[in-house]
């Protein structure tokens, strides 16, 4: 088959590309006088409290080198923690602590990080390494979540996360990413984590990939990943909603993780949300797009 004849192929499904997302939906939609709110974590978490909207506990964020000199104080109170980039993107410079061994840390996958190596760590965060474009960034200490034991059947060590495409206010797609042993624990689809479709009518899923193939059980639970109906499904959509109007854009990704004690948290937003959605729920998005503005339209 031609290049041209699968390009056709997929333009007949429905599938946006790249292309058509840059040039036709985030160039008209996303101001980027609006993407420093998506672009950076701490704006994101200052305008989710204005808002109302719940998001994970920010204990601190380091901003210079010498701030390295109060981060033994700070992780005293906390015996788990999350590192975080401020401006980092696809999981790149994020350390998860859940606990102590002595003096030194235990991360989310068992490994024993002594105090000196998670300084250097922080200290890589602040000079730009995990940060877009290089530039120097601020490290932020912030509240681990524990995941809802819900998806502990079908998510292995990490936190699984809800993905919400907003359209123009309204959610069109969303999928569930659960972490796999492959991906070291993160719910990232290109290290190897599950990618589910999630019906946004009722919040089941209903499809699965894993690395592009199609996936009906977990590979280390051994748990079904079709049929989950992900809990407080109309709260997810409505903090989907409320965030898209509070950034002002018109498209973007909505990244929401369960928590055992507090329930659904807004981990962050993305003004270029990834495409591999649609390989999730087997069907393209630019359909619900089409139906947005229609009925937009309409008014």
């Amino acid at each position: 088959m031609s290049w041209w004849s699968r390009w056709k192929g997929l333009r007949a499904a429905g599938v946006l590309g790249m292309n058509a997302r840059n040039a036709g939906v985030i160039l008209d939609y996303n101001p980027r006088t609006r993407f420093p709110y998506v672009d950076s974590k701490r704006k994101m978490d200052e305008l989710c409290r204005k808002i109302g909207v719940p998001t994970p506990d920010l204990y601190a964020v380091l901003v210079s080198h010498s701030a390295l000199r109060h981060l033994p104080r700070i992780l005293d109170k906390h015996p788990e923690f999350v590192v975080k980039p401020n401006r980092g993107a696809g999981g790149r410079g994020v350390l998860v602590i859940t606990g102590r061994k002595g003096p030194d840390y235990v991360r989310h996958n068992g490994t024993v990080l002594q105090a000196e190596d998670l300084r250097q760590h922080v200290s890589g965060v602040v000079s730009g390494l995990f940060s877009l474009g290089g530039n120097e960034d601020e490290a932020l200490i912030q509240q681990r979540v524990v995941p809802d034991p819900v998806l502990e059947k079908i998510s292995y060590q990490g936190t699984a996360d809800i993905r919400v495409i907003v359209y123009r206010g309204e959610p069109v797609m969303a999928m569930l990413r659960l972490p796999t042993k492959a991906s070291g624990g993160r719910a990232n689809l290109h290290q190897g984590a599950i990618g589910a479709g999630v019906d946004i009518a009722t919040g089941v899923t209903h499809h699965a990939v894993l690395k592009d193939r199609k996936a009906e059980i977990h590979p280390d639970t051994k748990e079904s990943v079709i049929g989950f109906q992900v809990p407080y499904w109309s709260d997810i959509l409505e903090m989907s909603r409320r965030v898209s109007r509070a950034v002002e854009m018109g498209y973007i990704g909505v990244d929401i993780v369960l928590d055992r004690a507090r329930g659904p948290l807004l981990l962050e937003a993305n003004a270029r949300p990834g495409l591999a959605i649609q390989i999730s729920n087997a069907r393209g998005i630019a359909p619900e797009l089409e139906r947005v503005d229609r009925q937009l339209s309409q008014k």
